[in-house]
């Protein structure tokens, strides 16, 4: 029996929702653009209607995040996984370029510090080692990939705390998750947590690397500035899968073939190199049109709201404080654990928990389907329950969620 989309509560931790008013303008779009005669996805990447899209989506962003004008905003394809390499890459090229009068036998491999607290940055870390290793045995690595803090120890369900950081004095860059949806860990934006990233103990000229795909514009982003690029998967907060929204100071938009050509660095595919997709207006080849296009369109909704994301974070603050006010009191009770024990470093975008007591996992999620809330069922790499809360997500939705939580337990 088909269900209306007013009776769904969609916890999907990605794709996740969109706003329905955001929805339903796209509907439209797909068969008449803006009064074209054409649908959105029929129009020429190159043409003024798109132009148009592609450049208020930028500028809507800018304005949002308050992004200065030395970082480039770029709409690039292959997801969050896909700037685990791109990164790699395009930093790695400008350091070599940086010590362009050094021979190969003399230049000597950078380190990368990773900071790992869960699925993702495992993964980037991996991919970092991949891309890095030496090309032929004997010869020298590109760069060597370090872990400089980790919380494997507790199965990611914390955070390090700051003395357990080692940053190399002159690493290519550091990278860090800011939140890491398998698990339900983020890093707090309270710099006086001891979870908190420790940007003071960052080397001063060593640039920092954010994948923030599963919070982005959920609240600002505390100390953008000190950052090199932020990435971000659009599928969470901003639109559909398929395109991904870069960040990137501009001075590392370089010419990748040009730091190939001095050795020591691997090559970059010309698609993943940032400066060929900053000269060309992210236009460079075919972009995902119609996954940029909502998120213009929520892009723009949220440009347009009073106070900006100050609102939404206040709307996100809210959400979460309920849900894990709720889980707290149904932990007391025994019903369920909460995954993450630290509370700084809970998830504001992906709350996770365990149903406690023999069968009552499967019965909770039966009861949930049945009472219309949806993709509840935790990664299947770890099981459990997972809500996701991404913007999209309603007070009200939640609040039915936590009313499901309190008659279960009773």
């Amino acid at each position: 029996m088909a269900q209306e989309r007013q009776n769904v509560h969609n916890f999907a931790a990605g794709p996740s929702p969109l706003p329905t008013d955001v929805l339903e303008i796209a509907a439209a779009s797909l068969l008449n653009h803006d009064g074209t005669g054409m649908g959105i996805c029929e129009l020429s990447h190159r043409g003024k209607e798109f132009k148009q899209i592609i450049e208020g989506a930028e500028q809507n962003l800018r304005n949002l995040l308050e992004i200065p004008d030395n970082y480039a905003v770029l709409f690039s394809q292959g997801g969050g996984t896909g700037q685990f390499s791109s990164v790699v890459l395009n930093v790695l090229a400008a350091r070599r370029l940086q010590h362009a009068n050094t021979s190969y036998d003399d230049y000597k491999p950078p380190k990368i510090d990773y900071v790992v607290t869960g699925s993702w940055s495992s993964k980037a870390y991996a991919e970092a080692q991949r891309l890095c290793a030496p090309p032929i045995p004997g010869a020298k690595p590109s760069a060597e990939p370090r872990i400089a803090a980790t919380s494997k120890p507790s199965k990611y369900t914390g955070l390090p705390k700051h003395d357990e950081y080692e940053f190399s004095e002159d690493a290519a860059f550091v990278y860090y998750c800011e939140n890491e949806t398998i698990n339900g860990i983020q890093f707090p934006h309270d710099s006086t947590s001891p979870v908190s990233f420790p940007f003071d103990k960052v080397p001063k000229d060593v640039p920092i690397v954010a994948d923030y795909s599963s919070s982005f514009l959920s609240r600002p982003i505390p100390h953008l500035e000190r950052h090199a690029i932020i990435y971000a998967g659009a599928q969470k907060n901003l639109g559909p899968s398929g395109t991904t929204v870069i960040v990137v100071r501009k001075d590392l938009l370089v010419d990748t073939s040009e730091a190939f050509a001095l050795g020591n660095v691997p090559p970059t595919p010309i698609t993943m190199e940032y400066k060929v997709l900053a000269d060309n207006s992210s236009l460079y080849n075919t972009p995902p049109t119609f996954p940029i296009y909502v998120c213009a369109l929520v892009l723009d909704k949220l440009n347009k709201a009073e106070k900006g994301l100050l609102s939404m974070e206040a709307t996100n603050r809210a959400k979460a404080d309920l849900l894990y006010s709720t889980l707290d009191e149904a932990e007391a009770k025994g019903v369920v654990r909460c995954v993450v024990r630290e509370k700084d470093a809970r998830s504001w975008m992906n709350v996770t928990f365990e149903i406690l007591g023999e069968g009552k996992e499967k019965a909770f999620l039966d009861g949930a389907e049945k009472q219309g809330f949806r993709q509840l069922k935790g990664h299947r790499s770890v099981g459990g329950i997972r809500a996701s809360i991404y913007n999209a997500v309603t007070y009200d939705s939640v609040k039915a969620l936590t009313d499901y939580i309190k008659a279960f337990g009773n």
